[in-house]
């Protein structure tokens, strides 16, 4: 075979390859399963804190944690929380919009896409859907995770808090080997 024709049957099947790689793209849509999970544990852990728990009471379960009831309506340490209301809707249009785009990611992802990509990217998205699912029934965050240092405290967070900060370090992760495949 000369080598025109075996470059003419290259070009001819790269398309088709593409195309097979891209609709099995949907199978990263699979990775919702995960997704669904961190939003299924993390609003039954706040369901157990809302029902055995006041509000601020706590259990020390180790010198360092405590579990302690706390309601954020503000982000990430409380940002915003002192603002007249506004800030709910900013916060669950922006986790929604966020959600959607990383829905469309995921629907997009190759079916040999790398593993720690589609699992930040649903680990964010179950810890995004957790959160907005308290702001819209109550317009707050149900946080109960609360380390200290002494009288140093960690601001107070959740399971779907914890999902979205593991997600995102996959993410990094991903980045970073992603680049050196590169080079």
């Amino acid at each position: 075979m000369s080598e025109q024709t075996a470059k003419v049957q290259g070009a001819a099947s790269a398309p088709v390859d593409e195309a097979a790689s891209r609709s099995a793209g949907g199978a990263a849509l699979a990775w919702l399963l995960l997704s669904f999970a961190v939003v299924l544990v993390d609003q039954m852990s706040k369901a157990y804190i809302v029902h055995h728990f006041g509000e601020f009471e706590f259990i020390r379960v180790l010198p360092v944690l405590e579990i302690t009831r706390m309601h954020n309506v503000g982000a990430a340490f409380s940002f915003l929380a002192d603002a007249s209301g506004w800030q709910r809707w900013l916060f669950i249009g922006l986790a929604l919009s966020v959600s959607a785009g990383i829905v469309v990611w995921l629907a997009r992802l190759p079916r040999r896409a790398p593993a720690l990509l589609a699992a930040g990217l649903s680990l964010v998205l179950g810890g995004a859907i957790g959160n907005v699912i308290d702001r819209i029934r109550t317009g707050a965050v149900v946080d109960f995770i609360h380390f200290h240092w002494d009288r140093a405290y960690f601001p107070a967070f959740n399971v779907a808090d914890s999902a979205i900060t593991v997600g995102a370090a996959f993410l990094l992760l991903d980045a970073l080997f992603e680049s050196r495949r590169k080079n």
